[in-house]
């Protein structure tokens, strides 16, 4: 029995919130990002993706194709309110769902459909319960496997609603662009283009001595990929390995005391997304970038597991300044937060003495998630 796939991914999703949150910037060009000279685009709206803007494109290139786009500084605590909304939508219809960030999900409905209806039919249910209670827009694509519904998705953006059946698969494919194979990078693609192959069909057809120098041992699974073969099932128990906070900063950082104030910001801005996702970490990392791109990682075991931010924060702070101390007058374009061996909050409870949330923390969480992400900070992390 084939399966019944949905990849529902909502469009422009930090420029849409901000559209519908400020009414005044409904059908402008808008960038969420700062517009600092290092700042990246972390968003785009549809009206400036017009003008060749997209996201995470440097903030100043993008000011460049665009003069007129206005820039909104992002909202991480709104977007975050916002998106659990949507995965609300996606719960109600199935259990199956598979979360890739906070604005995009693949859902197993094959169990569904005697209930909701057919695959297409759920599909504009959740479209309609998405904008009733967001006032935002999906688009969703339908099919028999996550890569086909994935391509879909982005078939007929924004609000677009694609199926692709499995007799029609290779009909759909064949004649898209090979750039819209889901983890083709931009170096790769480079390369395959230049191999001649700039379609499905043509990767998708290449004899394996053209397709050994580009792929290697993966030859067989890219030709798969590229006829939209794809045997991996929705998983709701996939745990994240890594979450991180980094910032680069608008001008290169040497002074202790700043790099202090900064370390200990992103500790916090982790630890608010560890507990949001209800994890923990026994791993605690920093990641340091120099003036020159050169980039150093430092990390550290913490035990027991913990989602406090302060206990991070403490060993954060150590690892940077046991590097500063053996790099005096290092200046550091990009410093970083890295949290690993993640674990449910859940188990807490197995540890002894496991660090639970502190009550500031809390509030913290709660403060920020109703006004926004600098409505309230810890004071060693501010200027």
């Amino acid at each position: 029995m084939s399966r019944s796939i949905l990849h529902v991914d909502m469009d422009a999703f930090y420029a849409s919130v901000e559209q519908h949150d400020s009414p005044q910037l409904a059908g402008k060009p808008v960038v969420v990002g700062h517009d600092g000279g290092r700042g990246v685009v972390a968003a785009a709206s549809y009206e400036v993706r017009r003008f060749g803007v997209r996201s995470a494109m440097p903030m100043s290139a993008a000011l460049r194709l665009c003069p007129a786009a206005i820039c909104v500084p992002p909202r991480m605590g709104r977007y975050r309110e916002v998106s659990r909304q949507v995965f609300a939508v996606f719960q109600e219809v199935t259990p199956l769902v598979q979360g890739l960030s906070l604005d995009e999900a693949y859902l197993d409905v094959t169990a569904s459909v005697r209930l909701l209806g057919e695959p297409p039919a759920i599909a504009g249910q959740i479209k309609e319960r998405i904008r009733a209670r967001t006032g935002l827009t999906a688009s969703v694509g339908v099919a028999t496997n996550k890569l086909v519904a994935k391509i879909a998705s982005d078939l007929d953006k924004p609000d677009g609603l694609t199926v692709v059946p499995e007799w029609r698969i290779l009909q759909v494919l064949d004649p898209l662009p090979v750039r819209r194979l889901p983890g083709l990078g931009r170096k790769l693609g480079d390369k395959v283009e230049a191999a001649g192959l700039r379609t499905l069909r043509d990767l998708r057809c290449a004899p394996d001595a053209v397709l050994w120098p580009l792929f290697g041992r993966d030859t067989p699974r890219m030709r798969e990929r590229a006829a939209g073969i794809d045997d991996r099932p929705v998983r709701t128990d996939l745990q994240e390995k890594s979450l991180s906070a980094e910032d680069t900063f608008p001008r290169d950082l040497a002074d202790p005391r700043e790099l202090d104030r900064q370390i200990c910001r992103l500790a916090e801005k982790a630890c608010e997304r560890l507990r949001g996702k209800g994890l923990m970490a026994a791993r605690v990392g920093v990641k340091i970038r120099c003036h020159d791109f050169s980039t150093f990682t430092r990390q550290r075991a913490i035990a027991p597991p913990t989602q406090e931010g302060r206990a991070v924060r403490d060993v954060a702070r150590e690892l940077l300044g046991r590097w500063l101390a053996e790099h005096r007058g290092a200046k550091l374009r990009l410093l970083g937060v890295v949290l690993t061996e993640l674990a449910p909050a859940s188990q807490l409870g197995l540890f002894d003495g496991g660090r639970r949330t502190s009550g500031i923390d809390r509030a913290l969480d709660e403060v920020r998630a109703r006004f926004g992400d600098h409505a309230l900070r810890r004071g060693n992390s501010m200027d």
